[in-house]
C-alpha cells in the first residue's frame, strides 16, 4: 500500500506483548529482537536494573578517533561524475573536549530519521528547518535507492533477492531532485547524513539473513548510487552534494534493525565509527561492540512507566493501533500526548539522573494523522532548549565519546538511567 508521501508503507505485522514480571534487560532484547523493531513491551517496577551488567567493550571507549584530515585549501572539489564534491570541512560541528574533574556532563538528544526521502508531505524539510530554529543537529540515514530512477532499478541487485527488487518504492524523478536539495542543506546546517542502505528487506532473506560479505555489497551499493546519481537520471543541471558520501557516512541503521552481527563485521572495512541497529537497550551511556559504538533505540517509560517502549514511532504505532497506519481517529490527541508523554519522561529520567544520551529514531511518515511528527515536534521544541542540552547528530556524539577518558565513560556506563551521582566520583 503507497502512502501520499510516495513511500511504501510496511506490512502489518502480529502485536506482541511480554508477559507481566520484573523488567530485564535479557527479556527485553528477546521481545525487541523478535518483532524487529517493533513496540517492546513489559511490566516494569519501579526500579531499573544496574546498567553496567552486559557483554560490552566499553574499556577500549577511547580508541579509533578519527584521523586528522589536511588543512584545505579552500577550493571545491568535484568528484565522480559531479554527484559529489569536497568543499570543506562540515561547518558548525560540537567541539569535542573531555569532562573537566567533577562535571556533570551535557545531556546529549539524538533525532534520526530512516529513509531520508522529501517526499509531498516535505518532512525532511520541515525537520532541517526545526533543527536550524532550535540550534540541533540530527541524522537523516539516507537510503541509496532512493536516488536512483525506477527506470533504472536494474543497476540494483539486493542480496538474496532478483535484481531491480526492493521492499520499498523507488522514488520519483521529482522526489529526487527534491531529496538531493534537502541532504545538501542538511549537510550545510550541520546535521549528518548517514545510511539506511538500500532495499529496506526485512524477515526472511533480508537483513538478518545476509552474510558478511553481502552486508559489504549493499555498502558498496549505496555509495555506488550516491556518487552516480548523475549519471543515472540525466540531471545534468543539478549541483553536486556537497559533500564526499564515502567520507561523510560514519555509521547508519539496518532496517528493522536487523542483522548487527554480520554488519558490524563488514563496516570495519569502511571504518565507520558507530551503528544504531541494535534492537533496543536500556537507557544507558553506550559502550561498542566489536570496536565499532553501539547506538541503540531505548526503553523509554510508556503508560506512566508501567510499560518500557521503545524509542521510534513504529513501536508506539504498533502498540496504539495494532501496526494499522490509519487508526481511530478519535484516539489520535490521547495518542499523541501518549507519545509525548514517553519522550518526555525518558529525557527527564537521564536528565535528571545519569545524563545519559536519549535516542529518538522516526520515519518520515504521517502515520495516525501524524501525531508521530507532532510529538516529535513537541520534544525538540521543549528539550533543546532547555540548560546544558545538546540535540547532536550520531557523529557529533561519537566524536565527544572518543575523547573522554575510558575509565569514566566506564563509570558512566555503571550509572542507573535515574541515577544522579556525586560527579566528582564519576568524573575524575
Amino acid at each position: 500500500m503507497m502512502s501520499p508521501s510516495g513511500r511504501r508503507r510496511r506490512a502489518r505485522a502480529p502485536r506482541r506483548t511480554a508477559p507481566p514480571g520484573m523488567l530485564t534487560l535479557a527479556a527485553l532484547l528477546v521481545v525487541a529482537s523478535l518483532v524487529a523493531g517493533y513496540l517492546a513491551l513489559t511490566r516494569s517496577d519501579n526500579t531499573t536494573p544496574t546498567a553496567s551488567s552486559g557483554a560490552r567493550d566499553g574499556g577500549k571507549a577511547a580508541s579509533a578517533k578519527p584521523s586528522q584530515e589536511p588543512e584545505w585549501d579552500g577550493k571545491t572539489k568535484v568528484l565522480g561524475d559531479g554527484s559529489t564534491s569536497y568543499t570543506g570541512p562540515q561547518k558548525g560541528q560540537l567541539k569535542p573536549v573531555p569532562l573537566k574533574p567533577g562535571e556533570k556532563p551535557p545531556q546529549f538528544v539524538v533525532f534520526s530519521w530512516d529513509g531520508a526521502l522529501q517526499g509531498d508531505d516535505q518532512l525532511f524539510a520541515h525537520y532541517r528547518e526545526l533543527a536550524e530554529e532550535y540550534n540541533a543537529h540530527m541524522t537523516f540515514f539516507l537510503t541509496g535507492i532512493y536516488l536512483l530512477p525506477k527506470s533504472k532499478r536494474d543497476l540494483y541487485s539486493p542480496p538474496r533477492h532478483s535484481k531491480g527488487s526492493a521492499a520499498i518504492s523507488f522514488a520519483t524523478d521529482e522526489h529526487i531532485r527534491t531529496t538531493l536539495e534537502q541532504l545538501g542543506k542538511a549537510w550545510q546546517g550541520g546535521n549528518e547524513i548517514g545510511t539506511h542502505f538500500n532495499g529496506h528487506f526485512c524477515g526472511k532473506k533480508g537483513g538478518g539473513d545476509w552474510s558478511v560479505e553481502e552486508w559489504k555489497s549493499e555498502i558498496d551499493q549505496f555509495y555506488e548510487f550516491v556518487e552516480n546519481w548523475k549519471t543515472n537520471t540525466g540531471f545534468k543541471d543539478a549541483d553536486p552534494l556537497p559533500f564526499d558520501i564515502r567520507k561523510e557516512v560514519t555509521g547508519g541503521r539496518a532496517p528493522c534493525l536487523e542483522g548487527q552481527e554480520n554488519l558490524l563485521k563488514a563496516i570495519k572495512d569502511y571504518r565507520w565509527r558507530y551503528d544504531a541497529s541494535s534492537a533496543g537497550d536500556f537507557q544507558i551511556w553506550p559502550g561498542k561492540k566489536n570496536g565499532i559504538w553501539d547506538f541503540p533505540l531505548q526503553m523509554l517509560p510508556y503508560e506512566g512507566g508501567k510499560y518500557q517502549g521503545l524509542s521510534m514511532d513504529f513501536n508506539f504505532l504498533y502498540n496504539q493501533s495494532e501496526g494499522e497506519t490509519e487508526g481511530d481517529p478519535a484516539k489520535y490527541p490521547e495518542w499523541e500526548q501518549q507519545t509525548v508523554a514517553a519522550y518526555m519522561d525518558g529525557f527527564d529520567r537521564v536528565y535528571y539522573g545519569s545524563r545519559a544520551p536519549l535516542f529518538i529514531g522516526n520515519h518520515f511518515e504521517n502515520w495516525n494523522g501524524g501525531i508521530y511528527m507532532r510529538a516529535v515536534d513537541q520534544v525538540i521544541k521543549s528539550v533543546c532548549t532547555k540548560k546544558d542540552v545538546k540535540c547532536v547528530s550520531f557523529k557529533e556524539l561519537a566524536d565527544w565519546l572518543d575523547v573522554q577518558k575510558p575509565e569514566t565513560l566506564q563509570l558512566l556506563r555503571g550509572l542507573d538511567p535515574a541515577q544522579s551521582p556525586d560527579w566528582s566520583t564519576v568524573v575524575k
